[in-house]
């Protein structure tokens, strides 16, 4: 999930310094949701995590 929020901020880059400002915020707005997500997950993760028996 970190290899398409990192795959959507160098697509909203790029579409930043195309000029393309709609594409820029919308890859960045998805960029930014998919990043909380993965840190949410990852906490869960660690909270939850293997347990030695």
């Amino acid at each position: 999930m970190l290899r398409w929020t990192i795959t959507f901020i160098i697509l909203a880059i790029i579409a930043g310094v195309l000029g393309f400002g709609g594409i820029a915020a919308g890859a960045a707005g998805i960029a930014k949701v998919l990043f909380f997500i993965f840190i949410a997950l990852f906490v869960i993760s660690l909270i939850t995590g293997r347990k030695k028996i």
